[in-house]
Formats: C-alpha cells, sequence, structure tokens
C-alpha cells in the first residue's frame, strides 16, 4: 500500500530511520544498516523504512543504494533528500533517477551545514532551501513545461511529499518563523510533517495545537522519537547536532541512569523511546518516526513496551517528560493542570514587540525608499521602470543607476550584488551576507536559542521576526512567494530586474 493511502487509513503508524555512513556498500556498518532494513520489513509493525541523506552534513553512501537493497520487501520507503549537496540541477536529477527507480516518498530537507570531508571542510551549496525543493518537486509531479520556442511537457512524476519542523526552539523570534515556515512548505505540497528531535512533552502538544489553530488536519504529523544512548546524550547536551537541545535536567536524569545501572541506562532509554510514543499517539500524532534505534531486538523490546500500554497512560507519561528549556517560549497557553498546551495562544504573542536593537534608522528609510520605488504604478515606479526599459546596458539599468543602487546597497546591507533581491522580505536585512545557508523562504531548524549553527551571529530570520512584529505585521513574515534565486542576473541591477519583471517575485510560478 503507498505511503499516503496507509497515513490515511485509521490508525497510529510507525517508521523507523536507516543512516547510510561512509564507505561502499559492503561497509560494514552499511552492510549492518541493510540487515536492520530487511529485517524492520519482517515486522508488521512497521510501516515505512526512512533513510537519511548524509546525516549530520557527513558523507556518506547515498540512500538511494541502501533503498535498493530493501525496496523489493514489501515496505515503503522514504528518501530524504537534501539540498546541502547539490544544487537545483542536481537535486531534479536525483528526483529523476529516485522516481525511475521507484521511490516516490521524498522528505525534503534543507540540511545540515556541511562537516569536513575529503581534505578538510567542504563548500556547501543551498541553490535553494526546502521550500523550494518542495516547490520544485511539485513541478515534476505537475510534468514540468520545458522548451522556449516549442512547449512539451516531460513525464508526470508521483512523488508524496514531506518536510520537518523545528518545534523545540527557545525564543518566540525563533520558533514562530518555523511555524510559518511550516505553513509555507504546506502550502508548497508537504503532506506529511516530522518534528525534529526533542525531548519535552509540552512542545510535542504545542505542534498538535498549532496544527488545529491552522486548520491543518489534514496534514499528517508525524512525532521524532529517537532512542538516546550514553553517546548521544552527551552528544545532544553539549549541542553537537545542530537543533537538537537536551536540557540539564534531562541530562542528570540520564546520567543517573546511566552511572547506576549495569546496562549503562539502555533499559531506561528503550522505556523513554516508548512512553514518547504512547505520548505522540495521545495526543493525535498520526504516527512516531523511531530514529537512533539500530538493530531488530531493540525495536521489539520498544514495541512490545509501547503495545503493552493501557490507552491512557500517556497522560501520566507526559508529566516524565516536562523538559523544557529555561524561559522557553510557548505560542499557546498551558494548562497548568497537566503541563500540555492548550489551543489558546499566547497573550504575549498578541502584544506589540518591544523595539528592537536592530530597528535602526536603516529599516525605517529602507521602508519608505522600498514604497516609494516599488510600488506598482506609484511614487516612482512608472519612472524608474522607463529608465530601464530605455536602456540598453547589461546591467539592466543605467550605469549610474546601478552605481548608486551598489554603493547604497553595499553600505547600508552590505549587498553581495546577487541581482535578484529578497531585502523587502526579510525586513531589509541581506540574506545573502547574513545567512550561512542563504535561506530565503524562512529559518532552518539549526539555530541554537537565536544563534546561527555556522556563524556567531543572532540568525536572520529571528531578527526579521523582531522587526515585522513590532510594527504588527508577525503573520506577513513569510507571505511572499516561495524565492528561487536566478543566478543569472548576479551582477546585474536587482532594480532594474524588479521593475522589468525579471526577478523571482515575477519567476516564480
Amino acid at each position: 500500500m503507498p505511503l499516503q493511502d496507509i497515513l490515511n487509513t485509521s490508525g497510529f503508524k510507525i517508521g523507523v530511520e536507516l543512516v547510510s555512513t561512509r564507505g561502499t556498500i559492503t561497509q560494514e556498518k552499511n552492510q549492518k544498516a541493510i540487515l536492520f532494513g530487511e529485517q524492520l520489513c519482517e515486522q508488521e509493525s512497521v510501516n515505512w523504512i526512512s533513510i537519511t541523506d548524509n546525516a549530520g552534513g557527513f558523507p556518506s553512501i547515498s540512500p538511494t543504494v541502501i533503498g535498493k537493497k530493501i525496496l523489493s520487501k514489501g515496505k515503503e520507503i522514504i528518501i530524504h533528500l537534501t539540498c546541502k549537496d547539490f544544487n537545483r540541477n542536481g537535486l531534479e536529477g536525483k528526483a529523476w533517477e529516485l522516481s525511475s527507480e521507484g521511490f516516490s516518498n521524498i522528505l525534503a530537507i534543507t540540511g545540515d551545514y556541511p562537516a569536513a570531508g575529503i581534505k578538510g571542510s567542504v563548500k556547501p551549496v543551498f541553490d535553494i532551501d526546502s521550500v523550494g525543493l518542495l516547490h520544485s518537486l511539485v513541478q515534476l509531479n505537475n510534468g514540468l513545461e520545458i522548451g522556449i520556442k516549442k512547449k512539451k511537457y516531460l513525464n508526470k512524476t508521483n512523488f508524496y511529499l514531506g518536510a520537518v519542523v523545528s518545534n523545540f526552539k527557545k525564543n518566540e523570534n525563533a520558533l514562530i518563523p518555523q511555524y510559518l515556515k511550516l505553513l509555507k512548505k504546506t502550502e508548497m505540497g508537504a503532506s506529511f510533517i516530522i518534528n525534529q528531535v526533542g525531548y519535552d512533552a509540552a512542545k510535542m502538544s504545542e505542534l498538535i495545537s498549532f496544527q488545529k489553530y491552522k486548520k491543518l488536519e489534514h496534514i499528517h504529523m508525524i512525532g521524532n522519537v529517537f532512542v538516546l544512548s550514553k553517546f548521544t546524550v552527551n552528544l545532544f547536551h553539549q549541542n553537537k547536532i545542530p537543533g537538537v537541545v537536551l536540557t540539564k535536567a534531562l541530562y542528570n536524569k540520564c546520567q543517573k541512569e546511566i552511572n547506576s545501572s549495569s546496562d549503562k541506562g539502555k533499559q531506561f532509554f528503550l522505556e523513554l523511546a516508548a512512553k514518547m510514543l504512547a505520548i505522540n499517539k495521545g495526543l493525535g500524532y498520526k504516527g512516531g518516526y523511531l530514529g537512533g534505534v539500530h538493530n531488530i531486538e531493540d525495536y521489539k523490546k520498544i514495541m512490545n513496551l509501547f503495545y503493552a500500554y493501557e490507552d491512557d497512560d500517556w497522560k501520566q507519561f507526559t508529566k516524565e517528560l516536562l523538559y523544557a528549556q529555561e524561559d522557553e517560549f510557548f505560542m499557546f497557553e498551558k494548562n497548568i493542570a497537566t503541563g500540555l498546551t492548550t489551543n489558546n495562544l499566547n497573550p504575549v504573542l498578541l502584544e506589540k514587540g518591544k523595539k528592537p536593537k536592530h530597528q535602526n534608522l536603516n529599516y525605517a528609510i529602507s521602508k519608505r525608499f522600498h514604497k516609494l520605488l516599488f510600488t506598482k504604478d506609484k511614487g516612482l515606479y512608472n519612472f524608474g521602470k522607463s529608465l530601464c526599459e530605455n536602456s540598453d546596458s547589461k546591467l539592466n539599468a543605467p550605469k549610474w543607476l546601478y552605481t548608486i543602487e551598489q554603493t547604497g546597497k553595499k553600505f547600508l546591507f552590505d549587498c553581495k550584488d546577487c541581482g535578484d533581491c529578497s531585502l523587502q522580505e526579510i525586513a531589509y536585512l541581506c540574506p545573502e551576507s547574513q545567512c550561512a545557508k542563504n535561506q530565503r523562504n524562512g529559518p532552518c531548524g539549526g539555530t541554537l536559542a537565536t544563534k546561527c549553527e555556522v556563524k556567531d551571529i543572532d540568525c536572520v530570520w529571528a531578527r526579521a521576526y523582531d522587526r515585522t512584529k513590532y510594527d504588527g505585521d508577525l503573520w506577513k513574515l513569510l507571505e511572499h512567494t516561495p524565492t528561487i534565486q536566478n543566478h543569472d542576473l548576479e551582477g546585474t541591477s536587482s532594480w532594474g530586474n524588479f521593475w522589468l519583471e525579471k526577478d523571482h517575485t515575477y519567476k516564480t510560478k
């Protein structure tokens, strides 16, 4: 049964993650992954198997190589497709490969910043992000239109698309943009959502509250359940995995179990995973996504525990899993009795934001200047458009106008002269110069509090959120059409490209 049909039937569904590793298919760890995958296929309780793509940013064998070894075993397979290693042409090629090989389920992910490879650190790609990838894959599903003079359509693919959300964020300006981007992902074609790793039942509850608030019941929420170990407890607590937080309280609890038990806490970790599955089911998630388990014996132990629980046991388990970060913000009010979220918005969210430190004169001038020049048929719009239409410069604007533009934008925004400007969509902050991944459709999930996972700066989208909330426009932050940057425009006038209808605001369909 196709995954789409599986998720549309009643009952709580189970998916399990396989992690491909570095080396050929004969490498021991890859052989173990294949064996585990084959054993999972024999389990009636497993509804699908999910295979990672260079997890953690480290080079690994392609997930399709692992997938092909188990594709005929009778289970649905989700292939992770990330944007860190391929540009949009490479991603399109991977999509054609997946479709040709019989894979129909894709988890579209922006991806972690690449880690070290041969000869050291590698240059990331991030030509598009998860929103742009979803948009592109939907084009393939619709039958991609190609050709200039003579239009034709390529054969349609049949991808069932999903995405992720990082809802375990501490700060308001990191959390709300994640939810806004989630909405954009569903608009672009994501039918199921898997959340980031996290260990707080209140945050698990909040995602369901958001689903109800935005009437997304048609979108299948899958709860991420990562089985901890002595190694990953330290890894998560030290913030070594972008976007994953393991609080001091939970860390201390885990260390106590590790140090006091003969199995180094293994039974505790398996029981914790089973309880998290029960909580997800009780909260209303469509399924659970098991990661961090690498052998069939541990999988069976978790599932035996899960199936042994009574229907209401999850309510008690939530009280054992309230590990919020200190002063963590929640989009919805909490139920004092349960510690979980209600369906009522947090009043703080609706209050006017405090004036952020970066709410400066530069920002105020930029808004007015943009309105004057780029509001269609108003202000100086028609004058600027006429100048560019009558110019024969390859800069798409008179040279003197381009010089003025670049001088001002370089000084004010550290402009990188991309020619396809997103300043107006990110509260007049430049993603080219101020975002390590050049994210133009919302934040990635790798921030810690509000700090970028790569640079020691506040996330550009957190700053943009602060500005838009202070202006009273926080819900408009990601209302723009998906931005897919046109690199043909690099080194030309972004003003001219807007007036001449050459940039992404006109080219994204």
